[in-house]
């Protein structure tokens, strides 16, 4: 008899079989690679004086041995020196161990001459092998030594304080002998130029002196600081002028260190000063910080150039505005700092080096954004401070705008923000104002162009190679500019940037004018919302010119809407406010709609008022004390509307984003209602009727006509619900007989439709609950029925073939007949033997395994002929 395996493991087994061809292919083509390498030709000789290492290459292999791949360099064998070095810097090691056990545990029991001589004897021995060493050519032990020899000067430095001069102070004895070991390293360095250990050590011992001299003389912070920049200082010029790329890492790294501590010293003592007079002698030092980084990167590399301008420009701002700053208040320090930071900026044109006057004007945009941060918290709060007025709404008109936002900010505190936000607006629409005196002004800051190699005047100013006056200049002059030239961005991006920041700044600084001079909550609601009318203007106005993608536009857009949501959370305190701002903002936004040009702006603008007219409407019920659930047909009116202005537009863009916002305006009216299922009822048939009438649109039938048979199903049964119904047939039924109609209509229009999308859910939605139902009825009447009803279907369906009704119907009518006879079935059961049911079964499966291939046949049969059914 054959076996024929299930089909998962039928499909495993494939897998597994698929999966070692692929393994052995990709080991075939492996070999056939190597065999391919191992055929081909060698290389040609390389001419006299290339060096293929030079270029990657990997070094040439015997002859006649196959191409390794590539990157692949053959191991040498080790030579014989290599672990004699080994040998003699674990030795080394070893003697600086020992060197340190000696000093620290044996050297109370020698005299001072002893522990003199040993010492001295150590150590000139360590700072002389190297010498040798280096001629023999063992530079790792050299090194190793040298490691030995640094450590037991540190060692000699020890015993002779504490044994010449133990009286003396150990940080001013510390402060000299690190200033004459630098010096000793640094000639010992220099005399061993091969060895890379000395001269760094002697920059890591130059930090010291001047730090640990101030520490011990008990001098004040100032004089630390100038200690510290003094160390930087010295630290910039081996950096620049040292000798090895170990050096000038290590005085990069110390004068960093050293640097950053001296500028927070200045700062600090700027900050805390008493007044003018105290914040001129920090502000000295943050001045010789700034000139000693502008000095270095005067004449750094790139990078450090860039660097060194940002720190110079923010140690002169912090120099010169903590003057002024001392005699401010806390409140308007930050605009002494900014109008500094806004000066550096004429660094521009002060002949400094390129790089370095990009640093300084990097500095000087770091403090405009370092004051921007400071004061747009309050401006956050100017914004979402109404939203607390919306768990008390309508509670009546507060006296000041500061007390309608509910905010504990400290507002006095605060009366430089608007003065920022407006300085900085005014710069930024100056610069949009007059945007070719700008790029002529920055011209110095210009990179140059990259060019391809023969590229006509690249690098030639005013060629069509040369440079732009500015990273997003446009005007790229001359003919000529071909494909290798890297083009930059549109100088329009940067000049609109510059506009909409100062948009947005100004709109902002009018705002927390308003909170700080703390106007009547009138004149906050009246401006805001005229406010709101002008960026809507100047919206509509950008769009309307071709210009609906540029950046004033689109945040004029954004700053009407963020506005706009603003003032209407502000106006909630009072029910005239309330009504006045959302009937403004619904006016607004619908003219602004119907004014603009562009599709994305519209459909905003659209969108916007179709929400605050729902808004309107939801008043309107609080206004007439009604209850949330009797509100909801109210909101019902702006969703009615949308369905005619989206019939008006048909096709339109806008259509469709109206007619969603609609949709969500009926869906809060349905959470309204939710409470009360008689108005939930009405709801849903009067969402069903909306929904019914979008559909009679080709556009939206395939959407709407579904939505609206759900919801008038819905209704039906929220209705049937409220009224206590709970026969399941009376909510099915209703639901069956349409679909079979309409199932009825789609067979006649497409015969070949299947049986199961035309007649399986208006069968099913009857059929299953009353099922599910009639298995826990005790009656007669609800089984009975229903088995009439699914034999009926049963019979249908094998008359006209319809595989839908044959297979409900057979299944119900069988599930329903089970359960009329499971109390005689049981009944029998509990009569027989309690042998004769394994024993029955047993017999069955008996029965089945002799003739196990025709029902096998019978059960594919049964299968073919259900197949073709439709």
């Amino acid at each position: 008899m054959e076996h024929v395996p299930p089909p998962a493991e039928e499909l495993a087994r494939l897998d597994r079989e698929l999966a070692e061809l692929d393994a052995r292919r990709a080991q075939l083509l492996t070999r056939r690679a190597w065999l391919l390498a191992a055929l081909r030709p060698p290389a040609p000789t390389a001419a006299p004086g290339w060096n293929p290492s030079a270029w990657g290459a990997p070094p040439p292999g015997r002859p006649g041995a196959p191409a390794q791949p590539w990157g692949y360099v053959p191991k040498q064998p080790s030579a014989p020196r290599s672990a004699q070095n080994v040998l003699l810097t674990l030795g080394g090691l070893l003697l600086m161990i020992a060197a340190i056990a000696f000093t620290l545990v044996s050297w109370g029991s020698m005299g001072i001459g002893g522990r003199s001589a040993v010492l001295a004897a150590v150590t000139l021995g360590a700072l002389i092998a190297p010498a040798v060493l280096l001629r023999r050519g063992l530079a790792a032990t050299a090194e190793a030594l040298t490691a030995l020899a640094l450590v037991l000067t540190l060692l000699d430095v020890y015993a002779v304080h504490a044994v010449a001069a133990p009286d003396t102070d150990g940080l001013g004895f510390t402060a000299v002998a690190s200033a004459v070991l630098a010096v000793l390293w640094a000639a010992y360095g220099l005399a061993l130029g091969k060895l890379r250990l000395p001269l760094p050590a002697a920059v890591v011992l130059a930090q010291w002196p001047l730090l640990f001299w101030a520490w011990a003389a008990g001098a004040p912070a100032l004089v630390v600081g100038w200690a510290l920049l003094a160390t930087a200082v010295l630290d910039g010029v081996i950096a620049l002028w040292g000798k090895g790329s170990g050096v000038r890492v290590t005085a990069c790294v110390g004068g960093s260190a050293m640097g950053f501590s001296a500028l927070m010293v200045g700062l600090a003592l700027s900050t805390t000063a008493s007044g003018p007079l105290g914040a001129a002698a920090p502000g000295a030092l943050l001045l010789a910080a700034a000139a000693a980084a502008l000095a270095g990167a005067w004449r750094a590399p790139k990078g450090f150039a860039r660097t060194g301008g940002v720190v110079a420009g923010l140690a002169a701002v912090a120099a010169v505005g903590g003057v002024p700053a001392a005699a401010l208040s806390d409140g308007w320090r930050v605009l002494a700092y900014l109008l500094c930071g806004l000066a550096v900026a004429g660094a521009v044109r002060a002949g400094l080096p390129r790089d370095a006057a990009r640093g300084v004007l990097a500095a000087s945009g770091a403090v405009v954004a370092g004051a921007l941060v400071w004061a747009l918290p309050s401006l956050a709060a100017v914004l979402l401070g109404p939203v607390t007025l919306l768990s008390d709404v309508w509670a009546g008109s507060p006296g000041g705008f500061r007390s309608a936002l509910g905010s504990t900010l400290p507002w006095s505190e605060l009366a430089a923000a608007p003065v920022v936000l407006a300085l900085v607006a005014g710069l930024l629409g100056a610069a949009y104002r007059w945007w070719p005196s700008v790029v002529r002004i920055a011209a110095p800051l210009a990179a140059p162009r990259t060019a391809d190699a023969g590229t006509p005047g690249a690098g030639v100013p005013g060629a069509a190679g040369a440079a732009a006056p500015w990273p997003g200049w446009s005007g790229w002059s001359g003919a000529g500019v071909g494909a290798g030239v890297r083009r930059r961005p549109s100088g329009a991006a940067l000049r609109g940037a510059a506009g909409a920041g100062a948009l947005a700044l100004g709109w902002g600084a009018l705002l927390l004018a308003g909170v700080v001079l703390d106007v009547p909550y009138a004149v906050a609601v009246a401006g805001e919302t005229a406010l709101v009318g002008g960026l809507l203007a100047l919206a509509v106005r950008g769009a309307g010119s071709g210009r609906g993608a540029s950046a004033v536009p689109v945040t004029a857009l954004v700053g009407a809407v963020s506005g706009a949501v603003s003032v209407g959370l502000l106006s909630l305190a009072s029910e005239g406010a309330a009504y006045a701002v959302f009937g403004a903002l619904t006016v607004l936004f619908a003219g602004a709609a119907f004014r603009v040009g562009a599709e994305v702006p519209r459909a905003v603008f659209a969108v916007a008022s179709v929400v605050w007219g729902t808004v309107l409407t939801g008043f309107a019920g609080r206004s007439l004390d009604l209850d949330p659930h009797e509100a909801a047909p109210l909101v019902l009116l702006v969703p009615a509307l949308t369905v005619l202005l989206g019939a008006r537009l048909r096709r339109n863009p806008v259509a469709l984003p109206v007619e969603l916002t609609g949709a969500l305006g009926a869906l809060v009216a349905v959470g309204l209602a939710v409470t009360d299922a008689p108005f939930l009822a009405l709801v849903l048939a009067l969402c069903g009727v909306l929904a019914a009438g979008a559909a009679v649109r080709p556009e939206r039938r395939p959407v709407a006509g579904y939505l609206a048979a759900a919801l008038f199903v819905l209704a039906t049964w929220v209705r049937l619900a409220a009224s206590e119904v709970s026969f399941p047939e009376a909510y099915t039924l209703p639901v069956t007989v349409p679909a079979l109609v309409v199932g009825v209509a789609r067979r006649r229009g497409d015969p070949e439709a299947s049986s199961w999308t035309a007649y399986g859910p208006g069968l099913a939605a009857t059929l299953l609950p009353s099922l599910a139902v009639a298995w826990t009825d005790t009656d007669w009447l609800r089984p009975l029925l229903l088995g009439v009803a699914a034999l009926v279907i049963t019979l249908l369906g094998a008359r006209y073939r319809l595989q839908a009704l044959l297979v409900l119907g057979g299944v119900v009518l069988a599930l329903d007949g089970l359960h009329e006879l499971a109390p005689y079935v049981a009944q029998v059961a509990g009569a027989l033997p309690r042998w004769l049911p394994p024993a029955l079964a047993g017999l069955l499966l008996l029965v089945v395994g002799a003739t196990y291939e025709q029902r096998l046949r019978d059960a594919r049969r049964l299968k073919d002929a259900l197949g073709r059914m439709r």
